[in-house]
């Protein structure tokens, strides 16, 4: 019996993750919509930034430590809302916010969550974050936002750029559904996957925990499926922003911001930051990258509104990146999820610990020793990162 070779990096889960989880599963998590190249873009315009290597520099004594939303995390970094997470890995959602309770960063539990708000906060024992999407139903997101409220949440992160829900091919091949249909085509790449079967046999977790016995008219998964694709809003406009963030009353967080328009806009609303992301390259395909549509919005607002970047996240010099560029902290979906498909818990922990070394030895290697004095002098080209041919 081979060994299996240490995780040293995102791409080793990732890999690890693609012969563990059901196809249908692993492409939801791992694709874009229409030809990725927005997806795409995200990780290769992080990866064209180049560094500054400082050297004679006293970087004994480092630190990682800051603030989020006013609250103290021991990297820069939150997991980001993902939908499905508990198809990754049975009980996903558990998982992956008891791994982020232990290494001291936040957990966004989706809306479309296997597990509940309810589970997850029985199961955790500090406060998480709550993301919703303005609904057509007003009346089911004034009870999900009095839900996140009795589960003791800190902070809500409304999402705003799902008012329609962008075409990822791989999801239509793939025939998507929760649980999995049972085609000839599923059920043989289930017989690939027995670590995976088996953890979904332990659990009764197996729908949209956050609907089921909460939305109108949908007593099964098909009529579910039916409400649930009914329900993205596309009216929405800024004053349901400002009914959300009465509604709510506590800190509130906005993701999907890509214009510098739209972040003056979110800025407006007095919410406590806004998270610059294209989705993951998972709406508008031929949208910049993330890390590209940054610095503007920092110049625009920054002064006025936590900005962070979310999209193409994979180590962390990507973090170190982002930060010099401005972003006060990032989301990670997929790397996480690489994690937790991987290895559960141990893998969701493992991704952030990687994480957590690069962004330390990068920071070391910039001559920085204070992750909140990194800015763009440790880029090797401020201005123009995009444009240094080496």
């Amino acid at each position: 019996m081979f060994a299996r070779p240490p995780i040293t990096c995102v791409e080793d889960l990732r890999l690890l993750a693609k012969r563990r989880v059901p196809r249908m599963f692993y492409d939801y998590a791992d694709s874009g919509s229409w030809t990725e190249s927005t997806y795409r873009a995200n990780e290769r315009d992080l990866q064209s930034i180049l560094l500054r290597q400082r050297v004679a520099v006293n970087i004994q004594r480092r630190n990682l430590r800051t603030m989020m939303a006013g609250q103290e995390v021991s990297i820069p970094v939150a997991l980001a809302p993902c939908g499905l997470t508990g198809m990754q890995c049975a009980d996903g959602e558990i998982l992956a916010a008891r791994a982020a309770e232990s290494f001291g960063v936040p957990f966004t539990l989706s809306t479309m969550s296997v597990c509940s708000i309810e589970d997850v906060a029985a199961h955790t024992s500090r406060p998480f974050w709550m993301q919703i999407y303005v609904m057509r139903d007003r009346d089911f997101m004034a009870r999900l936002i009095g839900r996140t409220k009795a589960a003791g949440c800190s902070a809500l992160m409304l999402t705003l750029d799902l008012q329609i829900l962008g075409q990822r091919h791989k999801d239509v091949r793939n025939g998507l559904s929760v649980p999995p249909r049972p085609t000839l085509a599923n059920l043989l790449n289930l017989t690939t996957k027995p670590r995976w079967c088996a953890g979904m046999l332990r659990t009764r977790r197996h729908s949209f925990g956050n609907l089921v016995g909460h939305a109108k008219d949908a007593s099964d998964v098909a009529s579910l499926v039916a409400w649930t694709a009914e329900q993205f809003d596309p009216t929405l406009s800024w004053a349901d922003v400002e009914w959300v963030k009465r509604a709510w009353g506590g800190k509130l967080i906005l993701k999907g911001v890509l214009d510098v328009e739209d972040a003056r806009r979110a800025a407006d609303t007095g919410a406590d930051a806004l998270v610059v992301s294209n989705h993951g390259g998972r709406q508008l395909d031929g949208a910049p990258s993330s890390i590209r549509a940054l610095p503007a919005i920092v110049d625009a607002v920054g002064d006025r509104i936590e900005v962070w970047l979310d999209g193409g996240i994979a180590s962390g010099q990507d973090v170190l990146k982002a930060v010099a560029l401005g972003a006060r902290g990032v989301l990670i979906g997929r790397a996480y999820l690489y994690g937790l498909g991987a290895l559960g818990q141990a893998g969701v922990i493992r991704c952030l610990e990687i994480l957590r070394n690069e962004l330390d030895l990068t920071m070391a290697f910039c001559g920085r020793t204070d992750i909140r004095d990194v800015d763009c002098g440790i880029l090797w080209s401020p201005n123009r990162p995009w444009e240094v041919s080496g």
